[in-house]
């Protein structure tokens, strides 16, 4: 029997499922099995993955056995991909947190905070939500009544460009702004104009000290919200792709985050300040 975990991450896909899908295999290896972690992407993905054996390759043309267990994280594949998996191995398991499709049999896995399901082979829920390991046990912080260091990150490659934009926002803040520059950021440079402190490539256990040492986080919706909600670090959202509106949404209804807007929307920088003035009340 072999355990696949297939996902995308990169330049051209964002890291949030290769980050989710290194949860599933650490768990895995706490049971000593070790999966094929396989991702359809490119080397920029080295920084999340480390001391995690993995392989780039575009999966979607493999052949699967009939006692393979097989993990899929994709907002790519079609249809038909999944039909293959269902008919050839002997379990499928399709992690998915935008019901994009409707799949074949299988288990869907969908732990975004709030969701449900009238499925029966699925798993939903934040219960469910793959969580890299330095954050299986961790502590809930104290919240400062102060609010001294900012945490700023935005994912692996600052799809909009938006990290320079806050710190310009934010300078004459009397805060330490600390800033998580992912692997593939292309405005390392415009970055590096502000005298801030920043965080080059962090791997998991560095997230988690950022995180630990923080009052207050800037952060876009996606999979880093359920890392700050596990450490209990006050967070400012701002939504970067239309997938995440269900993550923004529910987490507003939990009462976790303060949502300042959209990449796009004019008053975003506005709605920071205001959601900072708020939170220092």
């Amino acid at each position: 029997m072999n355990v696949i975990i297939l996902t995308e991450g990169g330049k051209d896909y964002g890291f949030g499922h290769v980050a989710r899908c290194s949860s599933i295999y650490q768990a895995f290896r706490k049971f000593c099995i070790t999966p094929q972690f396989i991702v359809n992407g490119d080397k920029s993905i080295d920084a999340i993955l480390q001391n995690i054996d993995y392989t780039i390759y575009d999966w979607q043309n493999m052949e699967f056995a009939d006692d393979d267990i097989v993990i899929i994280d994709s907002y790519h594949a079609p249809l038909e991909f999944y039909q293959k998996i269902a008919k050839t191995t002997a379990l499928a398991i399709y992690i998915d947190d935008n019901n994009r499709i409707d799949y074949p049999d299988g288990t869907v896995v969908n732990g975004t905070i709030l969701a449900t399901t009238k499925r029966k082979d699925a798993l939903y829920g934040s219960k469910y939500i793959p969580l890299r390991q330095d954050f299986w046990n961790t502590k809930i912080i104290d919240v400062n009544d102060e609010i001294r260091n900012v945490l700023i990150t935005l994912g692996g490659n600052d799809l909009r460009n938006l990290t320079p934009k806050i710190l310009n926002l934010l300078k004459n803040e009397d805060f330490t702004k600390k800033v998580i520059i992912g692997n593939s950021f292309d405005n390392v440079g415009e970055i590096e104009e502000f005298d801030d402190e920043l965080i080059y490539s962090p791997d998991s256990r560095q997230m988690l000290e950022a995180m630990e040492s923080t009052d207050l986080a800037i952060s876009s919706a996606g999979q880093t919200l359920y890392e700050l909600a596990r450490v209990g670090v006050p967070t400012i959202a701002v939504g970067v792709v239309d997938n995440q509106i269900n993550n923004i949404k529910n987490w507003q209804k939990q009462g976790f985050i303060e949502f300042a807007g959209f990449w796009d929307d004019e008053d975003l920088g506005e709605n920071i300040l205001a959601k900072l003035e708020l939170l220092k009340d």
